[in-house]
């Protein structure tokens, strides 16, 4: 059974020096994370190193995803030049190995005029959708100003991964402050926060009206729907004061797909086929942050309920949301 992962990260290490030579106000501490263990090392593999790890854990291809926290953190002609780069370089590493490797795009969204253009030329490169996050400075995702390029995203069948990423430091300070640095920061990303943030970029697309201006837009979730398939009874109610044409929950069954993100929890499979279908489900191990092995990978797809579903979750929904 041929095996996708669509999560999978890499490091661009002239990005890693301009993101750390932002002044202290303006860095992301969650860089850290990169330099734990053999991060680095894996991050910046993107050939026999990473093959070797996918045909150990029985991946046949990564759709490889720079870490985060992206460009967007960046100035903006920064950001332009830097996503440029990152692009061109992804885009040869799948040239190079074209058998296993696909890209997402990286974008500027620190200079929204020329998010869409990037994403064109991502797009003839051979990228097969982008990663963007949240927020870029206080400019929220569903800003109007991005409005083109989610149209360009929708036109292109470019599907948009919206990761998570550090919250911001008015959010930080009114919530996730109080304890040690590592236990703030560990609170405030992967252990609440990241998840929290994310969750909330996707609802507010969704009250932006953004499906409804551009229905075919197809946007992914990680880390199980980053909280939102546990919380659609409520997240419902905001249908009828936010003046939406559909509920919430609607939105999430036709324009988003989700992803494990190397959770292999047979309880949050189980909850997530109870809201949504296997046709909106798709395997990822957000590699390097999670290394599954092939027996913990081979017992999860396993608990899916028949072949067919397996088909579909290891492979057949990202072959036909990403044109692989």
């Amino acid at each position: 059974m041929t095996l996708i992962a669509i999560e999978e990260h890499w490091i661009l290490p002239e990005l890693t020096d301009a993101l750390n030579d932002l002044p202290p106000e303006a860095r992301d501490e969650s860089l850290a994370f990169n330099d734990l263990g053999d991060h680095q090392e894996r991050l910046q593999d993107l050939g026999a190193g990473r093959i070797a790890t996918m045909d150990a854990q029985g991946i046949d291809v990564s759709i490889l995803a720079l870490t985060p926290p992206g460009t967007q953190s960046l100035p903006a002609e920064e950001a332009l030049r830097l996503s440029r780069t990152a692009n061109d370089v992804a885009a040869a590493a799948v040239a190079a190995h074209p058998t296993r490797f696909r890209s997402l795009s990286t974008l500027p969204m620190s200079a929204p005029s020329e998010v869409a253009g990037e994403l064109e030329r991502a797009a003839d490169l051979g990228h097969v959708g982008t990663m963007v996050y949240g927020r870029s400075g206080d400019r929220f995702l569903d800003d109007p100003a991005y409005d083109d390029f989610f149209a360009t995203a929708a036109a292109l069948r470019q599907p948009v991964f919206l990761h998570p990423q550090l919250p911001s430091a008015a959010v930080r300070d009114a919530s996730y402050r109080g304890f040690d640095p590592m236990t703030d920061l560990a609170l405030a990303t992967f252990g609440w926060g990241w998840h929290l943030d994310a969750a909330t970029a996707a609802l507010r697309l969704i009250l932006r009206g953004t499906f409804d201006r551009h229905p075919d837009l197809q946007v992914v979730l990680g880390h199980w729907g980053e909280m939102l398939l546990f919380w659609l009874d409520r997240a419902d109610s905001l249908s009828r004061v936010g003046g939406l044409r559909r509920p919430v929950s609607d939105y999430l069954r036709t324009n988003f797909f989700i992803t494990t993100s190397g959770m292999f929890n047979p309880a949050l499979l189980r909850h997530a086929l109870s809201v949504t279908s296997t046709d909106r489900l798709i395997f990822s191990t957000d590699y390097p942050f999670q290394q599954p092995t092939r027996e913990e990978i081979d017992a999860f797809l396993g608990e899916l309920p028949s072949d067919v579903d397996r088909r579909k979750f290891s492979s057949g929904n990202a072959s036909v949301l990403f044109g692989i």
